[in-house]
């Protein structure tokens, strides 16, 4: 049985997958993974992660830490979920270097539209606490989900009306809550 994550067991994967995988690539850590570093929630149940470039040996390391950390970590980031949002590596934040592998946290403005189109009351907790710490601004929400909202037709999970409105609910909440 997998216990919850904290932030060190979080870090612990990072050093560990860095040391085990034989060549350079990039990480991208997602959801609880980048919640826990920023201190806004204390545990996760996973880490959600992507390979962009992949490094050599990845799946093998992957294999094993999971076994040897006794941790959950799953493939998975917003755009398995919602259209890509262009400019996505640049946005991305740089967390460490691990031997040859480059960590980030993946782009918080592609997080927080993944998780109001999901709508879960932790994921709104977590974007408003991306919002908070400035790694999300109101106006480029909405920006970001009108440049997307074309590419969501490919998408027959998510109704984009409804996502369009609780985007626009939380965005209301959130402005009236700033002032």
């Amino acid at each position: 049985m997998q216990h919850e994550l904290d932030e060190e067991r979080v870090r612990r994967f990072m050093q560990n997958l860095g040391s085990k995988v034989r060549g350079p690539g990039r990480v991208y850590l997602t959801g609880g993974a980048s919640a826990l570093l920023f201190g806004w929630r204390s545990s996760t149940a996973d880490v959600d992660i992507r390979f962009d470039p992949e490094p050599q040996g990845a799946f093998e390391a992957i294999r094993d830490l999971k076994r040897d950390l006794n941790m959950n970590i799953e493939l998975a980031s917003p755009q398995d979920f919602l259209p890509e949002l262009e400019g996505w590596r640049i946005r991305s934040v740089f967390i460490s270097r691990e031997g040859q592998v480059d960590f980030f946290h993946y782009d918080f403005n592609a997080q927080a539209l993944s998780k109001i189109a999901r709508g879960h009351d932790r994921d709104v907790s977590d974007v408003e606490h991306m919002l908070q710490l400035g790694l999300i601004r109101e106006e480029e929400l909405s920006q970001f989900f009108e440049e997307m909202k074309p590419g969501l037709i490919r998408y027959p999970g998510i109704d984009a009306e409804a996502f369009q409105a609780r985007l626009q609910a939380f965005l209301e909440r959130n402005s009236l809550a700033g002032r």
